[in-house]
């Protein structure tokens, strides 16, 4: 069994290997935290995107969508605060010349501890499983004590965010003695914040061009249409915004492959309630969007919630929900009550009303916001790395197999001629015709039958047809499903409706 970082080194190999993911300019030696999506990862990619819009677009009638403008008025980020508090902490090690994110070494640090305690914890169950009461308690002592230093580590860390004590930042790594993993030592620089956004020009002549920025989120091109939207659509509160599209942030520690980029793709959905009602809607999409993910048929001990500590300048509550990584559990998507600050500060700086009239009260006022955001880089990567599995078969032969939700897999069915003659590829042919149709189908006829089921397996296909010599006798098939390898026939004419069946 591969440790967990040999198991990401496998994953990362794996997606580029079939088509998933690769380097961005690799012919050039690539561009760091950037990456393309090959002829699988875009399906794959595009299959999470639709899961998500069919979820809270086609099934809500109180939810529409938005496709905003990357390049948005520079004001727009100066209300929203990113100008002057989209900032990281970040730290320098003075022998390796590494810059890390401050805030993460201290994550890194907590995780760490954490996973002594998993390990106390699975220790105190086969001693209490063998009777050694002795040892038990020694190990629970211990599991106590390692939770305690947690507590105490997390508690100060909350305060120090918080109160942005760059100072107090550097002195916590300290004390830890957290050290940098290049050089081993722990020769910090000071903690400074950075400003991740990036700038551009807008016009034809340098000198007389606009300074605007890159969108750092999806989110404020809802607000700023908010009233577009709230007058031609008619809408009725609570209502919501939804949205799929790039942003960009000038990550200096982008790392864990697609886990953290520079360029990268959000799916959020801003939704407006009556004020007062915000934290009733607030746990309302927290279950909501909980319940999505597990729908998958991703194992429930793979999500957590851990609710914020630290509040964003414009939240009055906040919660992550985690995924269980090959690196640990990390932020998955984010639950936020935004209050009414996004579309009063655009109502200060526009000096435009931003407001909805509540005909029940007669009264116009600013709705608060409930925020669901989840970057669709990290769903795929949250989806990939879970479907990858190495197992070893019964004849002692061992495949490599995504086990993909059948609803993502990039294609639902193989079409494969058992051999490239006797008029089999033809009937392969009119059968991939019928199949495409409906589904995303994939035809080969190159390489033995066992190898080609071995690439479907690699890629994720759930359903693989295979056409043999009985087809022209009885026009049946052989299906094959990727799971469980079962082999059984189906008539040609019944393919679509019971492949239909099985996906649904």
């Amino acid at each position: 069994m591969a440790n967990n970082e040999e198991l990401f080194k496998q994953i990362i190999a794996h997606a580029k290997e079939y088509g998933f993911i690769f380097p961005s300019s690799e012919i050039y030696d690539g561009l760091s935290a950037v990456y393309d999506y090959g002829q699988n990862g875009v399906e794959l990619k595009n299959n999470i995107k639709q899961y998500w819009w069919k979820a809270m677009v086609q099934y809500h009638e109180n939810i529409v969508g938005l496709d905003s403008a990357i390049f948005m008025h520079p004001t727009i980020w100066k209300a929203s605060g990113h100008v002057d508090a989209f900032n990281d902490p970040l730290i320098d090690n003075k022998d390796s010349k590494k810059r890390y994110r401050a805030d993460v070494l201290i994550e890194d640090h907590i995780q760490k501890i954490e996973d002594k305690i998993d390990k106390e914890i699975e220790k105190a169950k086969k001693r209490f499983n063998n009777f050694d009461e002795t040892l038990y308690r020694q190990t629970n002592t211990r599991v106590v004590q390692y939770q305690a230093q947690v507590d105490d580590i997390r508690t100060r860390f909350a305060e120090l965010m918080n109160n942005n004590d760059l100072a107090g930042l550097k002195a916590l790594i300290e004390e830890l003695g957290i050290v940098c993993p290049i050089s081993g030592t722990r020769n910090w620089t000071d903690v400074r914040q950075f400003n991740l956004m990036f700038a551009t020009k807008l016009g034809s002549v340098s000198d007389g061009a606009d300074t605007i920025y890159l969108r750092p989120e999806t989110a404020q091109g809802i607000f700023v249409n908010f009233l577009n939207i709230y007058k031609t659509g008619r809408m009725k509160l609570p209502f919501g915004i939804a949205q799929i599209g790039k942003a960009f942030r000038n990550e200096i520690v982008a790392r864990q492959f697609i886990f953290r980029m520079r360029e990268f793709e959000q799916m959020e959905m801003q939704f407006f309630v009556k004020p007062g009602e915000e934290l009733k809607w607030f746990e309302y999409w927290k279950q909501t969007r909980l319940q999505w993910h597990k729908d998958l048929g991703i194992p429930a001990e793979n999500y957590r919630f851990h609710d914020h500590e630290k509040l964003a300048h414009y939240a009055n509550a906040a919660t992550d929900i985690e995924f269980k990584f090959p690196f640990g559990f990390k932020e998955l998507e984010g639950i936020h009550s935004r209050t009414n600050f996004d579309l009063s500060q655009h109502e200060k700086y526009s000096g435009k009303k931003l407001r909805y009239f509540d005909p029940e009260v007669n009264e116009n006022y600013v709705p608060y916001v409930i925020e669901t955001s989840i970057g669709v880089d990290r769903m795929f990567l949250a989806v990939f790395s879970h479907a990858f599995t190495e197992e070893t078969l019964e004849d002692g032969s061992t495949r490599t197999v995504l086990r993909l939700p059948a609803k993502l897999a990039p294609y639902k069915v193989a079409v494969l001629p058992l051999v490239k003659k006797d008029g089999l590829p033809e009937i392969g042919q009119e059968v991939f015709d019928m199949l495409k149709k409906d589904f995303m189908v994939q035809y080969e006829d190159k390489d033995a039958i066992g190898r080609r089921y071995r690439r479907q397996d690699a890629i994720g296909t759930p359903f693989c047809v295979t056409i043999d010599n009985q087809t022209k006798e009885d026009n049946t098939v052989t299906v094959r499903e990727r799971d469980t390898m079962a082999q059984y026939r189906l008539p040609i004419a019944d393919l679509t409706v019971e492949l239909m069946k099985k996906l649904r």
